[in-house]
């Protein structure tokens, strides 16, 4: 069956206008990693079965199929219809025809959120310390606090001495406890920029009243500055918000343009079957096994931000989240809000029957076809983290360049 095309131009008009579509690359991690549009997500061919009822919700929703070259298009258009998804097109001349048509081409993985990041740093002034500064704080025994908003298996993996694990939407509930003292000065830090500038500025947005400021191009930065990283710890940031944190973070999601709704609004949100609604629990894996409302994946606010195209490929789609405690649901929305997302925030809904039982994961990918990032692990080699550390400096003037992101910062 011929597959029609749609040109690079249509697809650069759809994402301007917010029209729903999802741009998908073909290609292992890996390859999509050298290479792709911005708002392009990865769905590699022979991981479809596994991925599409999860990530792609609407049958019909206008779904676009590249490779750079490799063949992949026709035989992952039939694994689609055989799903039952009916409106599927091709990118004119695939990657190549992107890069003629004179559009810009972004590497690595996550890439519109870490330049989204970049754009918040450049914009707001975030501000940060080096490494050999935050060492010299810790030798002296400061009055510092360091957050590590990263997972926690990254943090268990190496992480900065004396840090304390507090995955990123868990900051504002849970600095208070972390760091009760408005003296203290708060460190946030992630592997490389993105999840630490997020983070500090996610605290400052807030109102806390202490000091804080990012450790500087996080475990990348320190290694690159021959510091010690330690292995293996376990140290978890209790909840315990800073006084007036609900409230503010209320209004940062306020000022950012996200709703509050209830279950009749989202209900009617449902009815809409012309659109497609994701709808995440944004708490931490424990609670959400506790007890969850039915209908939500779960995504840890943090995370979601740092990955939203690989847990929302479809770009102009409405997202709905739920907490049970509010407030990291509404940092979350916020930031998705600047990055363009419609998104809105469920009150209630915990006092009815939850469902219980872990997050539904899809098994992941061959390792030989992911992409390695050099943030992870032990043994990186450090050419590869300042090339890393490059790339992203030079992603808000490729941002410019583009210029069909649509993000604001507030």
């Amino acid at each position: 069956m011929t597959i029609p095309s749609v040109t690079p131009s249509q697809i650069r008009s759809m994402l301007l206008l917010r029209e729903e579509i999802a741009l998908l690359d073909l290609r292992h991690e890996a390859a999509f990693a050298t290479g792709h549009p911005l708002f392009a997500a990865n769905m590699a061919a022979d991981r479809i079965e596994l991925e599409a009822a999860i990530r792609l919700l609407r049958k019909n929703v206008p779904i676009v199929l590249f490779d750079a070259g490799e063949g992949l298009v026709a035989s992952a258009a039939d694994r689609f219809r055989a799903l039952g998804y009916t409106n599927i097109r091709q990118l004119d001349g695939g990657l190549d025809g992107w890069r003629r048509a004179g559009y810009e081409i972004f590497e690595d993985v996550n890439s519109y959120a870490k330049a989204f990041g970049e754009l918040v740093e450049h914009r707001r002034h975030t501000p940060s310390l080096a490494a050999d500064e935050v060492a010299a704080l810790i030798e002296a025994k400061a009055n510092i606090q360091i957050l590590d908003v990263r997972r926690f298996d990254e943090y268990a993996t190496m992480n900065i001495p004396g840090s304390i694990s507090v995955p990123g939407a868990e900051l504002v509930l849970r600095a208070g406890r972390a760091a009760p003292d408005p003296e203290t000065t708060i460190v946030v830090n992630c592997a490389g920029r993105t999840r630490s500038i997020i983070g500090t500025q996610s605290l400052i947005n807030a109102g806390v009243a202490n000091r804080v400021v990012a450790l500087r191009n996080g475990t990348i930065g320190w290694t690159l500055a021959n510091q010690k990283l330690d292995h293996g710890s376990n140290r978890r940031g209790e909840i315990g918000a800073f006084k007036g944190a609900e409230t503010n973070a209320r209004n940062v999601a306020y000022r950012a343009g996200v709703r509050h709704i209830g279950l009749e609004e989202m209900t009617a949100l449902q009815a809409q079957t012309h659109r497609t609604l994701y709808r995440f629990d944004v708490r931490d894996e424990a609670e959400y096994t506790a007890g969850h409302l039915g209908g939500f994946r779960h995504y840890p606010g943090g995370q979601l931000v740092q990955e939203i195209d690989m847990a929302a490929p479809v770009r102009g789609a409405r997202i709905v989240l739920t907490d049970d405690k509010s407030v990291r649901a509404d940092m979350t929305a916020s930031w998705l809000a600047q990055m363009g997302w419609e998104v809105f925030v469920l009150d209630g809904g915990y006092d009815g029957v939850l469902e219980v039982g872990p997050p539904l994961v899809p098994p992941k990918p061959d390792p030989s076809h992911r992409y390695r990032r050099p943030y992870e692990g032990t043994d990186v080699n450090t050419k590869a983290m300042q090339a890393y550390l490059d790339w992203e400096y030079g992603l808000v003037d490729q941002l410019r360049r583009d210029a069909s992101h649509g993000f604001y910062v507030i």
